[in-house]
């Protein structure tokens, strides 16, 4: 059995572990709330957007230069995670699914990456081509700056420089649970006629003037909600495995400390038995 002092800096180390790893808990249960808020705010915009463009699919041509469908020689895939670990499984979730879009559904085509998120970025680094990197994005996440990231994606699309673009990220279901999804991007996936819904819009200029105007938005807005998903995403994994990582801690510290009890009451029981036998010792 270990001695008291080793027990005792063991108790003291899993300690300050747990204090760590409660604070990290909270401030990412405070950043969650903080991203959920974020999130429900653009829900209405997002809907009302997706209303107006199932409205106007008919409108929406081959001849589209977002719509255009070629043969899938080059593919980008967005690769979203996060600047900072800890967060469980939410990053190595990604690369999983990136991997194997890379390497089984697209394998037949030429790969490269656009990586979102540090953790990203430096894994694929290591096998893929990475175009460009946003490992910033974070820091000041809002509409504008995720716009830029997406007119270069359009602009890579309208080039021709790629045939198909995808987005990889975790979709946030609740606080311990994510969904890795992959969405397509580019090309624009045929949208779900609703022309025969309760609405009545009347289009000024016309439906196909306004398509050209209306796409673009789409596909930022379809860039920034999946951005913001994962950031949600990401502070509910990371305060999920604080709080088990926190239960951990608590269960190995009351360990420790029954065995540090266990082995203090040896040793005065030991102490007991030494000062009993000297005294007999010295009574014969």
């Amino acid at each position: 059995m270990a001695n008291l002092k080793e027990i005792r800096n063991r108790i003291s180390s899993v300690s300050s572990t747990m204090q760590i790893t409660s604070a990290m808990k909270m401030v990412s249960a405070a950043k969650l709330k903080k991203a959920q808020d974020a999130f429900t705010a653009m829900r209405p915009y997002s809907n009302k957007l997706t209303e107006i463009l199932q409205s106007l699919s008919s409108s929406i041509d081959s001849d589209n230069k977002y719509a255009q469908k070629r043969d899938v020689k080059k593919v980008l895939i967005v690769s979203i995670t996060s600047n900072r670990g800890l967060c469980g499984g939410f990053n190595s979730n990604i690369f999983k699914k990136s991997t194997e879009l890379a390497n089984s559904i697209y394998n037949d085509s030429d790969v490269s990456f656009v990586a979102i998120g540090k953790k990203g970025n430096d894994f694929l680094q290591k096998s893929f081509n990475v175009e460009s990197n946003h490992i910033d994005i974070f820091d000041n996440l809002n509409m504008e700056n995720v716009s830029l990231i997406a007119e270069s994606l359009m602009e890579m699309f309208i080039n021709e420089d790629f045939d198909k673009i995808d987005i990889v990220y975790n979709k946030f279901k609740n606080a311990a649970t994510q969904v890795v999804v992959s969405e397509q991007f580019l090309p624009i996936s045929d949208v779900e006629d609703n022309s025969n819904n309760n609405s009545d819009y009347i289009f000024e200029p016309s439906k196909k003037e306004i398509i050209e105007e209306l796409i673009p938005k789409s596909l930022k807005n379809q860039l920034f909600k999946a951005i913001r998903d994962s950031w949600a995403s990401e502070h509910g994994a990371r305060m999920t495995a604080m709080h088990k990582a926190t239960d951990n801690a608590t269960e190995l510290r009351d360990q420790l400390k029954l065995a540090y009890n266990q082995a203090r009451q040896a040793a005065i029981t030991n102490e007991i038995l030494e000062i009993v036998g000297g005294a007999e010792a010295l009574n014969n």
